[in-house]
């Protein structure tokens, strides 16, 4: 029997139709024999563009799906990582007391094949001490004694070296923004500037100088003077020109009924600052803890007295060409204790007195330098009637023009509305006390 697949093709009749090619239907194959050419040409066009169409929907619907996919892929990482999170056994919080040598490995473990694998003594949260491992990827030269460390839970091994305790009162300490505040913004104080630009700043953009010289820097500066003269806004200028980190402190905050707290914030501050230089602390209203000392005191005075001690303890310890700076500020020098006023603590004491005449025109146009004048104001005249005003006072004087405009329904400020605030603030100015300042 002869085989089908070696039988010759069977020869097509005269009304046989050629097959359908793949993907075409009977009826479009007998249309295309009764083409022309031009015909037959278009039909190849709009199909070829259909295609084209159908391919870049499927194209745009595999780019959605894979956008899907790389979330769905997210999610799952993030998945993941919550639940090793949840999974891990938590890590011990420890301080490292000591590295030891080679030599005094050996001796505690007697075998030289675990060498490396314990060499620092650590102080775990619960009051025991270890000596311990260190993981390979925790770099040993940065562990110094008394750094925190997280301990593993069974093994007890260093697994990374943790940033130092902060306070959260010295934290909030830090988030003190001293704001945009430049000394063109500051009127009256050219010599009180020069004088502190040349203890702070001086020091933390040139310490070269000194060192060639063969001077000691100052460590801090004493801002002292009436209220309401610029001491504040001064150091904000200062820490704001340098870029630095800024420490505001309200000395009265300090103080804590618990013996030993305050003395305890006060290391912590300075500790904080060394950590983060440069740095400037500004300690305002310093006489709350830097008042005179005497033998007779109730309990809390006694404890004012050991937070100025540890204040001093501080201040000694400075490190001359450090970037650590000191500014304080009080309204009532005479009552300073001796002992933190000395040379070598506080080296320059710079009285911020009240404005002269041509200090308050200063300070007077350039808080008028943003509101809406009605004319030309001669600010010469309204000076003149401001004597004895600080630079709190003056602008205050300018709020209150301000005011007389809005009360007359006026959009703008005249000459009689700055007469009448000057002599409305006069007359208020003799309410307060008046206190002496003599320079220290």
């Amino acid at each position: 029997m002869v085989r089908a697949d070696f039988l010759p093709p069977r020869p097509m009749g005269a009304n046989a139709q050629p097959k359908a090619p793949a993907g075409e239907s009977d009826a479009t194959v007998r249309d295309r024999a009764t083409m022309t050419p031009e015909e037959e040409r278009q039909a190849a066009l709009n199909s070829y563009r259909a295609k084209l169409i159908e391919s870049r929907e499927w194209e745009a619907k595999l780019k959605n799906l894979r956008l899907e996919i790389k979330g769905l892929q997210k999610d799952f990482d993030r998945t993941e990582e919550n639940i090793k999170a949840l999974q891990s056994v938590g890590q011990i919080i420890g301080e490292v007391l000591k590295q030891l040598d080679e030599e005094r490995c050996k001796q505690l473990t007697l075998s030289t094949a675990t060498v490396g694998a314990c060499d620092v003594i650590v102080k775990a949260s619960s009051g025991p001490r270890y000596v311990v491992g260190c993981r390979s990827k925790v770099d040993k030269a940065k562990m110094k004694q008394g750094t925190r460390v997280a301990l593993d839970m069974t093994t007890l091994t260093i697994m990374r070296m943790l940033p130092r305790e902060v306070d959260p009162l010295v934290y909030n300490m830090s988030l003190e923004d001293p704001g945009q505040v430049s000394f063109a913004g500051i009127g009256g104080l050219n010599d009180q500037i020069r004088e502190l630009r040349e203890v702070i700043e001086l020091p933390l953009k040139n310490p070269e100088l000194f060192l060639r010289v063969g001077i000691k820097p100052p460590k801090g500066v004493l801002l002292y003077g009436p209220p309401g003269t610029g001491k504040t806004l001064l150091a904000r200028a200062v820490a704001c020109s340098l870029e630095t980190n800024f420490l505001k402190v309200v000395s009265s905050a300090i103080v804590d009924k618990y013996i030993g707290e305050s003395a305890r914030l006060i290391r912590e501050m300075f500790g904080y600052a060394k950590e983060h230089e440069p740095c400037i602390i500004f300690m305002d209203e310093i006489d709350a803890i830097g008042g005179r000392r005497f033998s007779e005191g109730t309990s809390a005075d006694r404890e004012i007295q050991r937070t100025l001690m540890e204040l001093l303890n501080q201040l000694d310890g400075f490190d001359y060409l450090g970037k650590t700076k000191i500014i304080m500020a009080t309204n009532r020098p005479d009552t300073l204790d001796p002992a933190l006023l000395r040379a070598g603590r506080l080296d320059r004491k710079i009285e911020i007195p009240l404005p002269n005449e041509v200090g308050r025109l200063e300070i007077l146009k350039i808080h008028a330098a943003g509101v809406v004048l009605d004319g030309d104001i001669d600010f010469e005249s309204v000076v003149k009637m401001s004597d004895g005003l600080n630079g709190a006072d003056l602008r205050n004087v300018v709020t209150e023009a301000g005011l007389f405009a809005i009360k007359d329904y006026r959009e703008s400020i005249n000459q009689d509305d700055f007469n009448k605030a000057v002599r409305k603030m006069a007359e208020a100015k003799k309410l307060e006390g008046k206190l002496d300042y003599q320079k220290l």
